[in-house]
């Protein structure tokens, strides 16, 4: 055998030596998130372990596994002309909090399954993420934006000055929804006719959650599919890290900001 073909299989089978761990801990992480994570995020759980590698050789490395997420999206929407108050888009984009319950977001969204539909109603947290409440309803109707409000209230004092943004969809222009903001102290804020990006936050959730859960799965029982959903909210809220929180959940951040 010539010297040069000698070193290239020794450092081929070195190379795949190397990484015939990794590979293995990829396809756990892989497993273990049912598919939900891309390469970049595995990067990070990966490093969370204490392996050093960059997210090219993660990346390569899923591909030679054919390990691959996927991603669709789909809207309910909610807006019927203005039947009530209007409130002012005090957000106007700006994201970012500093601290928890700064700025929230809310929206509803809609699944279907044969003939049934179910719908989600949740509070996202724009400090970190995180799922403060949410409610799963038959019918997307005022009973039940009230009671996932009243869930996300207890939560809070009237010192926040907390703004809660949401489309212009007709339950949060009800005289009793913004009654309860009122009541708390919070601020309303809605985002501008037709403009989603304007509620950008919880849109990306949605996207999320049906990328990694609902077009994942072929659903014939609604009771099924929210069981489903509040496993996956839980698994959001706790397990699953995110890019933009140094590769924490958002209760790990929550938890590692504010102690």
């Amino acid at each position: 055998m010539a010297r040069s073909s000698y070193y290239y299989h020794v450092k081929t089978k070195s190379y795949l030596q190397k990484h015939s761990a990794t590979e293995a801990r990829i396809k756990a992480i892989y497993n273990q998130h049912r598919g939900r994570y891309g390469y970049r995020r595995i990067t990070l759980e990966l490093r969370n372990q204490g392996y050093t590698i960059n997210h090219k050789t993660v990346s390569k490395l899923m591909g030679s596994l054919g390990l691959k997420s996927l991603i669709r999206r789909k809207k309910y929407r909610s807006y019927k002309g203005e039947v009530g108050k209007i409130a002012p888009n005090l957000l106007k984009r700006k994201f970012l909090a500093e601290k928890p319950n700064q700025k929230w977001a809310t929206d509803i969204t809609e699944f279907k399954v044969n003939d049934k539909k179910i719908y989600l109603s949740p509070i996202i947290e724009m400090f970190n993420g995180e799922i403060v409440s949410y409610n799963i309803s038959e019918s997307p109707n005022f009973q039940q934006v009230k009671e996932m409000l009243n869930g996300a209230i207890e939560k809070i004092n009237k010192k926040n000055k907390l703004i809660l943004h949401s489309d212009q969809g007709w339950q949060y222009q009800m005289k009793e929804y913004q009654y309860l903001l009122k009541k708390k102290g919070i601020r309303q804020s809605m985002s501008r006719k037709g403009n989603c990006l304007d509620n950008a936050v919880i849109e990306n959730f949605f996207g999320t959650l049906k990328s990694e859960l609902f077009y994942l799965k072929k659903y014939n029982d609604i009771n099924q599919l929210k069981q489903d959903i509040e496993e996956y909210i839980y698994y959001y809220n706790n397990d699953r890290i995110k890019l933009n929180l140094n590769g924490m959940s958002p209760i790990k951040y929550r938890a590692h900001q504010c102690n």
